[in-house]
């Protein structure tokens, strides 16, 4: 077993199967030494746990577990492409978009979900370069929506 799997057992975690694409896109894409994502949601089972804006109709409590989970299939998407997470070298950038209401300004909160996530698992190697960024609205009204890019190593899988 990889060590990134390992540790995502010691933490009680478990690599979800890659989510369904909801369009005319792949969920991850290898060039030259790098994995961009696309946009992952935080769909467990194929479905949201949740809808609804942050401030409104999602607490910031849950806004920060999906954006664990968005980064968890984000994760699932780059094995989808890379076979074995050691692969990974580092988490170079994660991109979290989060629906929003009006007045609700604790975004880089919410996507603390994912970068600690990533902190947790990969050590040094999971700090990355991030934007948290509230929208009005999100892909089948999502409360968080994540892109990731790693660099990796090796042959593609």
């Amino acid at each position: 077993m990889s060590k990134t799997l390992e540790r995502l057992n010691e933490l009680g975690l478990e690599l979800p199967e890659i989510a369904t694409p909801a369009g005319a896109y792949v969920p991850a894409l290898r060039t030259g030494d790098y994995v961009y994502t696309s946009g992952q949601l935080p769909v467990v089972d194929g479905k949201l746990p949740a809808t609804g804006h942050l401030g409104t109709d999602v607490d910031l409590d849950t806004g920060y577990q999906l954006a664990r989970t968005a980064g968890l299939n984000a994760l699932a998407a780059i094995a989808g492409v890379i076979g074995d997470l050691d692969k990974i070298v580092r988490v170079v950038k994660v991109t979290g978009f989060v629906n929003s209401a009006d007045d609700f300004t604790q975004q880089p909160a919410v996507i603390n979900g994912v970068s600690e996530l990533f902190g947790e698992i990969f050590g040094d190697r999971g700090q990355h370069a991030r934007s948290a960024v509230g929208v009005n609205t999100l892909p089948l009204g999502t409360p968080v929506e994540v892109e990731v890019i790693v660099e990796v190593s090796g042959d593609a899988a």
